[in-house]
């Protein structure tokens, strides 16, 4: 493949393998797409595919895999711990490469035309994909959720981009946009508070007077009897992981808390875990190029 486009959609199942394995299935054995990974979340009940791919066939399969979600999942029957408005919740395009963000921009419009096409869901553009600046945050879409989209979708200013003005009323709505690569970081509390959760998830994403590239909500993992702050980190290369677990260190010590663990979702670039390891092993003038696997990749 000498043009590679990734794309990372999420969607609002997390539970029910066999669903899960049908809504995958179109990304496997696919001519020019290469299904990378994915994984599912029984507390967010929700599922985050990685793949990768020409942007034609990948373009293909992803709507294959929307319209899959679309007829399985009842979002009037779903409940998590993630934010959601939509079965499929969020489709990011992401330039890998031989392809810019122009190029992911129109790939994101194509694909959100087609799904108000041919599913008759309702699609925001979202990221550097937005069609006005207070629709490039996808929390600020998402506000709401799929209850309280029946009602803001009628807004003049949340007229969708595609698709009728009217969620479906079992999938509610979708954003389709293109973006820079990001981090999905998890710091898990030893707490199970989830007001402090949320604090401290306040205080450390950048809406908020906290890190630059991070957004962060508390979120309750009822299994395990804890609490987390969920991130995404937007930009690693200006705001490092490091970064945001030692924040959120400070800020949990208030309240008596500490760290008892954390998790990458999904695929993660090597050089946001490089730098975080130089920063706590204390290296000087370490560089990529020291990387063994990074220098074989080169060759």
């Amino acid at each position: 493949m000498n043009r590679i486009m990734e794309c990372v959609p999420n969607f609002s199942e997390g539970r029910d393998l066999q669903k899960i394995d049908r809504i995958v299935a179109p990304f496997r054995g696919k001519q020019g797409v290469k299904l990378l990974d994915y994984s599912n979340d029984e507390d967010h009940n929700r599922l985050v595919v990685t793949v990768v791919g020409e942007p034609e066939p990948l373009r293909d399969a992803v709507l294959e895999a929307i319209g899959v979600a679309i007829r399985l999942i009842d979002l009037n029957r779903h409940a998590g711990q993630h934010p959601r408005m939509g079965a499929v919740d969020v489709v990011p395009f992401i330039p890998i490469r031989g392809v810019t963000m122009d190029d992911a921009i129109a790939l994101s419009k194509e694909v959100g035309q087609a799904v108000a096409d041919r599913y008759g869901v309702p699609v925001f553009l979202y990221e550097k994909s937005a069609t006005a600046p207070h629709r490039e945050n996808l929390a600020a879409i998402r506000k709401g959720e799929f209850e309280g989209m029946a009602e803001k979708i009628h807004q003049p200013e949340w007229k969708p981009d595609f698709g009728p003005a009217e969620r479906h009323p079992t999938a509610g709505t979708v954003a389709i946009g293109a973006r820079m690569p990001l981090v999905a970081y998890n710091i898990n509390l030893s707490t199970p508070s989830l007001e402090i959760a949320h604090d401290i998830a306040k205080k450390i994403r950048f809406i908020g007077g906290g890190l630059r590239y991070c957004k962060a909500m508390g979120v309750e993992l009822k299994n395990r009897g804890i609490t987390q702050v969920s991130i995404n980190m937007t930009d690693y290369t200006r705001t490092a992981l490091y970064r945001a677990f030692e924040l959120v260190r400070v800020e949990a010590r208030r309240y008596g808390v500490g760290i008892v663990g954390s998790e990458i979702i999904g695929l993660v670039p090597m050089e946001a875990l490089i730098d975080t390891a130089a920063y706590y092993l204390g290296l000087e003038n370490f560089s990529m190029k020291q990387v063994l696997e990074a220098r074989i990749m080169d060759e």
